[in-house]
């Protein structure tokens, strides 16, 4: 008998382990979450996206009727965008009708079903890109609301340096991280003829998506999860030291900077030659305000520097070539993503590059320390 006995236990052992097995998927309770719900909240209420009595969920809540546009909400109401996933039984990819006031992105704007199956993105540009991993949803709010093809359309066939009064300021609108991560892949920025430009910033492998690098709730970035690679980051403030090997693009003679020292300072640039350009061919002084819209205004003193009376709207910059509208949109894209740096220095650098460049054709302007990314 003593012989049967080994071969019966493993059977026995087997058998048992299957059972555990099969008892695990239907009844046993699943693993623990990272974090608890209490944790998750705390976060949630301290991201941009809880803030109930902010610019961005407000702004219509006194219209009549007080409603949010169809063209706003589907990142400006939680409604807006079920609406748009479809998750209310509506067209997929379409904000219907507009939506009622008085909400957030809460839990379930992104815990739906359509939400959590959503793997592409559509963009002003029309492309529609595959973004895994539920980031999908954070780059359908984050991918701005115009791009360098609005741009081109509203600018073809125009004399470059005459006033047109057929063009307006284009606003590329507010926190376009996603899109610009993405760059030429999505046309975010205005491109110019000839020139080759920098799509999808590859980052490392553990850190491609939205929230490999932005806490999923707070959105805040956690500097210990950066000093992993960048031995200089402790605090959030060390970000803007980091930089990668590379040249010298805005020719400051500074090669140890961060490349947001390297992208801000091509932005000072761009911004001296739009207002050398506006000021010199179209008899025009022109002004920027990165937190007063409509953002440009007339320099009614000349002196290069905005006041409380020149940054009004009844003051509003109105004097548009197709060549200085082409270096603002540029100019404003850079200020509407503060963490473009770290998104994608090389668009940004591209693009501003070639804004500077354009404008240097009718104006003296040195540009021979700048360098291009490739």
């Amino acid at each position: 008998m003593k012989k049967f006995v080994w071969p019966l236990l493993v059977i026995f052992f087997l058998l048992g382990g299957l059972a555990v097995i099969l008892i695990g998927q239907v009844a046993l309770p699943p693993e623990p979450r990272a974090e608890s719900i209490a944790e998750i909240s705390t976060n949630w209420f301290k991201s941009g996206h809880s803030e109930f009595t902010a610019e961005p969920f407000t702004h219509w809540d006194e219209e009549v009727p007080p409603e949010v546009p169809a063209n706003c909400a589907k990142c400006h109401s939680a409604y807006g965008y079920l609406d748009y996933l479809g998750q209310d039984d509506t067209t997929v990819n379409v904000v219907d009708s507009a939506a009622k006031i008085g909400s957030v992105v809460n839990c379930y704007t992104c815990h739906n079903p359509a939400a959590q199956e959503k793997d592409t993105a559509i963009f002003p540009s029309g492309v529609e890109v595959s973004v895994p991993n539920q980031s999908a949803n954070c780059v359908e709010c984050h991918q701005a609301m115009r791009s360098g093809l609005d741009v081109d359309s509203a600018t073809t066939g125009l004399p470059e340096d005459e006033v047109s009064d057929q063009i307006s300021f284009i606003n590329v609108h507010y926190k376009i991280g996603g899109a610009v991560r993405y760059g030429a892949d999505v046309l975010v920025g205005y491109e110019y003829p000839g020139q080759t430009y920098a799509g999808f910033y590859e980052h490392v492998a553990d850190y491609q998506q939205c929230t490999d690098c932005h806490d999923p709730h707070s959105s805040q970035i956690d500097p210990q999860e950066c000093s992993v690679c960048h031995s200089e980051v402790s605090q959030f403030v060390d970000v803007y030291d980091i930089r990668v090997e590379s040249p010298d693009y805005d020719g400051d003679g500074d090669t140890s900077e961060g490349i947001r020292g390297e992208v801000s300072t091509t932005h000072d640039l761009l911004y001296t030659a739009i207002q050398q350009y506006a000021s010199e061919v179209l008899d025009a002084p022109i002004l920027y305000s990165s937190i007063t819209y409509p953002y440009w205004f007339v320099d009614t003193n000349g002196d290069g520097e905005g006041n409380e009376d020149e940054l009004t709207y009844g003051n509003s910059f109105a004097s548009w070539s197709p060549r200085l509208l082409k270096a603002a949109y540029n100019y404003h894209l850079v200020v509407k993503d503060p963490g473009g740096f770290m998104h994608n220095a090389s668009y940004l650098i591209q693009i501003m590059h070639d804004s500077i460049a354009d404008l240097a054709t009718v104006i003296t302007l040195d540009t021979s320390g700048l360098i291009r990314p490739e």
